[in-house]
């Protein structure tokens, strides 16, 4: 399992199974977020077997299920409420970690306007482009 930061506390990586949950645990993290679909891959069949494990290992499990692309207004806002209330560090993750990269742009520029370029050059260290997400950010307000 590797992990690529975006801020002090909250880091991204792609699929992860539930025996990794071990790890993200070795790891310090506290929390995890899951933007993963029941049933889109193999990998993730549902998030049961998932939910129970981080139980098990006092880690704090969310679920906010998302299409690549899809972002709502109710999936920023439960991403950003994940992101404000839940103890850090912070492990999100997807089958490529890219809606999590994106659905945390555009929670943090949902609570706090975070300036664009930040948010563009954090992403871009963590090998996603938001580029195609910029007019969205934008109007993206508090």
């Amino acid at each position: 399992m590797q992990t690529q930061p975006l801020e002090a506390g909250v880091e991204i990586t792609s699929s992860l199974t539930v025996a990794e949950l071990e790890q993200v645990k070795a790891k310090g993290f506290k929390t995890v977020i899951c933007n993963c679909k029941p049933g889109e891959s193999a990998e993730f069949p549902g998030e049961d077997a998932y939910r129970q494990k981080a139980a098990d290992m006092g880690l704090q499990w969310v679920h906010i299920p998302v299409t690549p692309g899809d972002y709502s207004q109710a999936d920023v806002a439960a991403f950003a409420k994940a992101l404000q209330q839940l103890p850090r560090p912070i492990l999100a993750f997807c089958r490529t970690g890219k809606r999590a990269t994106h659905l945390w742009a555009y929670a943090k520029r949902h609570t706090e306007q975070c300036d664009l370029a930040e948010l563009f050059t954090a992403a871009k260290a963590a090998g996603f482009d938001l580029e195609e997400h910029r007019q969205g950010l934008e109007n993206q307000s508090a």
